[in-house]
C-alpha cells in the first residue's frame, strides 16, 4: 500500500453523467491502495463525493449535437485553454480523461511536449466506424483504458498500449432485481405475461419508436392474446412517453428509477428495446429481448456509409452471432417486431438460448473478476511506479 507522506497528484476529467460514475469508480479504487492521492480536475457529484474539487460545473461540458454546441463554442473553447493550463501548473502524477472524446482529446492535445503520463479512459468505437481516430489518440497518450475485450489491438497496432479492465455494467444492479416483489408491488399474477417497453432515453428516439411498438403491440395481441407492460422511463423523455400511451388502447404500468427498473427486468418475460446501453443491462439481468432502431432518413444514409458492422447490439458483436434479433433502419417494421416478439413469449427454447448467451457475454465483459474501477485503478498506479522508476 503507498502510504508516502508526498502527495500523488491525479488530474481526472470526465464530462458525462456515465464518465462521472466510471471516474469515481476509478478514484474509489485509487483510494484504496494510495492512500496519499489528492484529486483534481472536472468531474460531477459522485466524482466530488469521492474527494474532487470541480475546476467548474461538469455540466458545462454535456452538450449534444451540433446545434446545441455552436451557441455555447466560446465558453467551451475557454474551458478548454482553462483546463490544460490547471493541468501544467499542477504537474501531475498523471493526467486522465474519462471518455467526453470531444473535450478530453482537446485538452490533451494542448499537453503535447509535457513529460507527465496521460492516460484515456473508454476507448473510441473505432472497430464500428472513424478507424483513423485510433493514430490521433496514439499521438496523445501514453496509455488507453477499456471496456471492451476486443478493442485494444486496434489501438496497439497505432503505438498506444491499451489494458481491458471490464465493462461498467458489471457493476450495475440489473442483476439484483426482485421480480416477484415487483409483481406483487404492481398487482401482476405470476400467471401474467409482461413485456418490458424501452423505447430510447432520448427524445426525438421515444418519437420514431413508441408508434411502431403501439402497432406491433396491437399484431402481437391478435396473435397471441393479452398481456401486460410496462414501461421504464428515463429523464426529460418520461413526460413525453406519458403523454403520448395515453392516446394507446391499452395501459403500459410507466415506472421511475433504477432500483424499480431493474426489479421490472427481473419480473418481466421478455423486453422490445431500442438499441443502446440498456441493452448491457438486459443482458445482465437475462432478460430475452428484441432490439429495434429507427433513425431519420438523413442520419440512416451517413450511418451506412460510415459504420460498417454485421450487428448493433453488443451482445452480438462480442458472440460473433446473432444471439439478439435485431430490427434496424428499414426492418425496424411492426410486423418484424411483432413476429419476434410473439417467438420469445412462445419459445421457452428460444428464451433460454439468449439467456445463455448473455452469461458468456456478460464473462467477457468481465464478470466474476474484480470490478473495473479496482482494475483500472491497479494500472494506473503501476504506471506512475513504472513512470518514478525511469
Amino acid at each position: 500500500m503507498m502510504g508516502n507522506p508526498v502527495p500523488l497528484k491525479i488530474f481526472i476529467l470526465a464530462g458525462e453523467a456515465s464518465g462521472d460514475a466510471l471516474a469515481a469508480k476509478l478514484m474509489k479504487g485509487i483510494k484504496v491502495k494510495a492512500l496519499n492521492a489528492e484529486f483534481h480536475g472536472v468531474g460531477g457529484p459522485l466524482m466530488m463525493a469521492e474527494g474532487l474539487v470541480s475546476l467548474f460545473p461538469m455540466e458545462e461540458l454535456s452538450v449534444m449535437g451540433v446545434f446545441e454546441v455552436l451557441p455555447k463554442l466560446p465558453k467551451l473553447l475557454k474551458r478548454i485553454n482553462e483546463t490544460a493550463a490547471e493541468v501544467k501548473q499542477l504537474r501531475p502524477d498523471v493526467f486522465i480523461t474519462v471518455d467526453a472524446p470531444d473535450f478530453s482529446f482537446r485538452v490533451a492535445k494542448k499537453l503535447e511536449g509535457t513529460n507527465y503520463l496521460k492516460v484515456h479512459y473508454v476507448a473510441p468505437s473505432v472497430w464500428a466506424w472513424r478507424p483513423g481516430r485510433a493514430k490521433k489518440i496514439a499521438a496523445l497518450y501514453d496509455h488507453l483504458l477499456t471496456l471492451l475485450p476486443f478493442e485494444p489491438p486496434y489501438f496497439e497496432k497505432e503505438g498506444l498500449p491499451a489494458s481491458f479492465v471490464g465493462h461498467s455494467v458489471i457493476e450495475t444492479w440489473a442483476d439484483k432485481g426482485d421480480g416477484a416483489a415487483f409483481r406483487t408491488r404492481h398487482a401482476i399474477s405470476p400467471d401474467d405475461r409482461l413485456l418490458m417497453l424501452l423505447p430510447g432515453s432520448r427524445r426525438s428516439e421515444v418519437t420514431r419508436h413508441l408508434p411502431v411498438f403501439e402497432t406491433a403491440i396491437a399484431s402481437l395481441r391478435a396473435e397471441i392474446g393479452d398481456f401486460r407492460m410496462i414501461i421504464p422511463v428515463i429523464g426529460r423523455s418520461g413526460d413525453l412517453v406519458r403523454e403520448t400511451v395515453k392516446k394507446w388502447a391499452w395501459s403500459p404500468l410507466i415506472i421511475d428509477g433504477e432500483a424499480e427498473k431493474f426489479d421490472a427486468m427481473a419480473a418481466a418475460d421478455v423486453a422490445l428495446a431500442a438499441s443502446g446501453t440498456v441493452a448491457l443491462e438486459l443482458a445482465l439481468a437475462r432478460l430475452p429481448t428484441v432490439i429495434a432502431y429507427k433513425m431519420n432518413a438523413l442520419t440512416a444514409m451517413i450511418a451506412r456509409r460510415f459504420v460498417k458492422l454485421e450487428h448493433v447490439n453488443l451482445v452480438n458483436i462480442l458472440l460473433k452471432r446473432e444471439v439478439v434479433p435485431e430490427y434496424i433502419l428499414e426492418n425496424c417494421t411492426a410486423d418484424n417486431l411483432s413476429r419476434a416478439v410473439a417467438e420469445l413469449f412462445r419459445s421457452e427454447e428460444k428464451r433460454q438460448q439468449q439467456i445463455v448467451s448473455y452469461d458468456q457475454a456478460m464473462v467477457l465483459l468481465g464478470l466474476g473478476g474484480a470490478a473495473p474501477g479496482a482494475r483500472a485503478a491497479e494500472i494506473i498506479l503501476k504506471l506512475i511506479a513504472k513512470e518514478e522508476k525511469t
